[in-house]
């Protein structure tokens, strides 16, 4: 089965874009690109360049080990990540032996990986901001963490009249994050929310919802989980 005929927004950081569009068009979608966050660099944390002196290392999305990766020296012996993209972006860099989660792609799935960090010293690379909840776990089981905050997000100045003109080619909208999402609404208004929005987190679901968003489908965490989703979801209505 394929998505040919259907048209489906990518709305992820243009840098992490291009690969799920690829993906998208290879079964059959037109995939059109309008990045709802753009990812801007913030001075390199100190703890970066000093990386293998921790224990471990986690990773909390693509965006922080594209950021982050060229100012580590030398890696910590151990590294983690929260989600399949994020170990991808891993993998690709040659690293091997990455504690990921088994199921899900969150705080809460990292977590269950990781029960024994009493006496670690841990390092989470993520951007500014975002939850505390892995922190303050890994904290509360005994670790010593820090953090190096390496980016920021940012709603990215676009002018939406082209996209608007030509919504009616825009059969699902994948975002990737409540910020995302949020942006999306900021320079698009309201009218794109009846449209079918696939997400990957209930989390994100649920934030959807409450903004307006009338069809919501949590997709999975993984590009071919949204793509596998979105082909279900078509054929299913066909």
């Amino acid at each position: 089965m394929s998505l040919a005929g259907r048209g489906v927004l990518v709305t992820r950081p243009r840098g992490l874009a291009e690969a799920f569009a690829a993906a998208l068009e290879r079964r059959g979608a037109r995939a059109l690109v309008f990045p709802a966050i753009d990812i801007q660099p913030l001075p390199v944390p100190p703890a970066l360049r000093r990386a293998a002196d921790y224990d471990l290392a986690i990773f909390v999305s693509p965006s922080a080990v594209r950021v982050a990766s060229p100012h580590i020296a030398a890696w910590p012996p151990a590294v983690a990540a929260i989600g399949s993209g994020t170990r991808r972006e891993l993998a690709n860099l040659g690293i091997r032996n990455i504690v990921a989660p088994h199921g899900g792609a969150d705080s809460e799935a990292l977590l269950a990986e990781l029960p024994d960090v009493a006496g670690k010293r841990i390092l989470i690379v993520r951007g500014e901001g975002g939850r505390a909840l892995l922190g303050d776990t890994l904290g509360a089981r005994g670790a010593t963490v820090e953090y190096a905050e390496c980016y920021r997000r940012a709603r990215p100045p676009s002018d939406p009249s082209a996209l608007l003109n030509a919504w009616h080619q825009v059969h699902a909208v994948t975002v990737s994050s409540t910020e995302g999402f949020d942006n999306l609404l900021a320079i698009l208004g309201a009218g794109w929310l009846a449209t079918p929005i696939f997400v990957p987190h209930p989390r994100i679901a649920d934030h959807a919802r409450a903004r307006g968003a009338a069809q919501v489908l949590v997709a999975g965490p993984g590009d071919d989980e949204t793509i596998e989703r979105l082909v279900a979801y078509f054929h299913g209505r066909d």
